[in-house]
C-alpha cells in the first residue's frame, strides 16, 4: 500500500505543491468552504467543459453542492505535476463512494498564492 492509499499527503516546498496540498487536506475534509477562502481569489472563475464558475460565493455553493454527490473521497495517486512560479498543472485520482475511481487533470493559474483560475478535466 503506497502513501496516498493510506491517505499520507507527501509536502512540498515548492509554491505550487504547497497549494496542491493545502488542497487535497481541505478536499478530503470535506471542508468546501475553507477550500475556497484558501485557494481562490474574489473573482476567480473554474472552467470545465461542461460548466464555469465565477466567484468565491458561486464557488463555494458549487463545491457544496458538488461534493456530497461524490459520497465520500479517498485520495488513491497524485500523478504528474508540472508548476512554475504561477501556475500548477496536476493528475489526481481519487476514490468515491458513488463513481468508484476518478480520475481528473487540474489545472490553476495563481496571484498571490491563490487561483485566479482553475480549469478541471475529469476523465
Amino acid at each position: 500500500m503506497d502513501k496516498a492509499e493510506k491517505g499520507v499527503i507527501e509536502m512540498s516546498t515548492t509554491s505550487g505543491r504547497a497549494y496542491l496540498d493545502r488542497r487535497l487536506e481541505l478536499l478530503l475534509s470535506g471542508k468546501p468552504d475553507e477550500m475556497v477562502d484558501a485557494g481562490y481569489n474574489e473573482d476567480a472563475t473554474l472552467i470545465s467543459l461542461d460548466y464555469q464558475v465565477r466567484g468565491k460565493q458561486a464557488l463555494k455553493e458549487h463545491f457544496r453542492r458538488h461534493l456530497p454527490d461524490l459520497g465520500g473521497l479517498q485520495l488513491k495517486s497524485i500523478g504528474k505535476v508540472a508548476e512554475t512560479e504561477d501556475a500548477i498543472f496536476f493528475e489526481v485520482t481519487v476514490i468515491t463512494g458513488m463513481y468508484v475511481e476518478v480520475t481528473s487533470y487540474e489545472a490553476f493559474i495563481l496571484r498571490e498564492g491563490k487561483a485566479d483560475y482553475h480549469f478541471t478535466l475529469v476523465k
